[in-house]
């Protein structure tokens, strides 16, 4: 039996090495991949580190006592509350109406001096009557008052406020522009107007009542709303809330006795409130200019006006008082508002004289005057 032969592989020591070598070098260079080297940071980091901790913590708990003080200091929560309330536009369907003082002393800026010596010297003509004027210029708050203040009959001048009400009832939705109104013979009355004259029972619109009551001054239109706005004693209430404090009746219509009263300052003091946007909603401020411009009787203030000037006014004329109020737009842009009132022997002629020359005189004086600015100064008085 042959014998095997055996091989013996000799190894090479140097790659051995070699490959014992990079075994270890790999092992050693994964020992440092799994546990690097810590570096330590330089000490500056370390304190700028510090103080950015310092400064949140600090923050965080700034915060945390405002919380807590907000929830221990109700004083706060109600001031807070207070103001979002304040903000917040109230919900209403009642029209908004700007507030103002019921004082037209407030809105006076000068009197118009070198205008009221030229007044003077007209009614000097004039011994028998008894004249009281009161104007304001809208644009700058001059005015006259030549016994302005004084007391007279009021007439059918006193359907200015009348129309006011009625107006302002309208805007609150007591009453309604074609609810029908029925015209009984208790409401009837003599004087002017031509309802009298129509058969009793009959029904007529509420607007349509309100603009025969101003435009051709009917007294038995005039009854009908003073009844439907609750009588004497409320509209007379309301007259003194709006500072009307001469203007009052007494009796309905036609009074005349005259004991229903008014003064010039008074049926300005009306006309101002509602041209400044304070008794009256804008859409019902517009309907009573419009109303008032169709008043037919134009042989007082409107006589001394020329061509272009627009005029919304009322008259009165009870025999022995003769009136008219209203406010007037000119060409030039200035517009003032006026009330003349005289008292005069029984329809003396000269009554309607001297008011025509009046106007006469207060339109040439605003005529040559320097015009109007750009924007109407606000003549309210400034809320403290």
């Amino acid at each position: 039996m042959p014998k095997k032969k055996t091989t013996v592989r000799i190894i090479n020591p140097s790659k051995a090495l070699s490959v014992q070598s990079s075994s270890i070098s790999t092992k050693t260079a994964e020992k440092k991949r799994l546990n690097p080297k810590k570096r330590i940071p330089s000490p500056v980091i370390l304190i700028l580190i510090s103080l950015l901790r310092l400064l949140i913590l600090g923050g965080g708990l700034a915060a945390l006592a405002g919380t807590i003080l907000t929830i221990f200091d109700p004083t706060k929560l109600i001031s807070s509350q207070t103001n979002i309330t304040a903000t917040e536009t109230p919900k209403t369907s009642e029209p908004k109406i700007a507030e103002s003082s019921h004082s037209l002393d407030l809105f006076l800026k000068q009197e118009l001096i070198p205008l009221r010596q030229k007044i003077e010297k007209i009614t000097a003509k004039y011994p028998k009557l008894e004249l009281g004027a009161f104007l304001v210029d809208l644009d700058n708050g001059g005015y006259l008052n030549l016994q302005g203040d004084g007391i007279v009959a009021a007439a059918s001048t006193i359907k200015i406020p009348l129309l006011v009400a009625f107006l302002q009832d309208v805007d609150a939705k007591k009453i309604h522009l074609d609810e029908q109104l029925i015209m009984d013979q208790s409401v009837i009355a003599k004087g002017s107007g031509n309802m009298q004259y129509m058969k009793p029972n009959q029904k007529f619109t509420a607007l349509e009542t309100a603009i025969k009551m101003i435009i051709i001054s009917d007294n038995t239109a005039t009854n009908m709303l003073l009844r439907r706005m609750g009588g004497k004693d409320v509209l007379n209430q309301r007259f003194q809330e709006w500072g009307l404090h001469q203007t009052v009746i007494k009796n309905i219509l036609p009074n005349l006795e005259g004991t229903n009263t008014t003064s010039p300052k008074d049926l300005v003091l009306i006309l101002n409130r509602v041209s400044q946007g304070d008794l009256l909603s804008i859409k019902m401020r517009d309907r009573f200019f419009e109303i008032m411009q169709g008043t037919v009787t134009n042989t007082l203030l409107p006589a001394g006006l020329e061509k272009g000037a627009i005029i919304a006014h009322k008259t009165g004329d009870i025999g022995t008082t003769l009136g008219d109020a209203g406010i007037i737009d000119m060409p030039n842009g200035k517009r003032y508002l006026m009330a003349v009132m005289v008292k005069r022997p029984h329809n003396d002629e000269n009554g309607r004289k001297v008011i025509q020359e009046v106007s006469r005189e207060v339109y040439q004086h605003f005529k040559w005057s320097t015009p109007p600015p750009l924007h109407q100064v606000n003549l309210e008085p400034k809320k403290e």
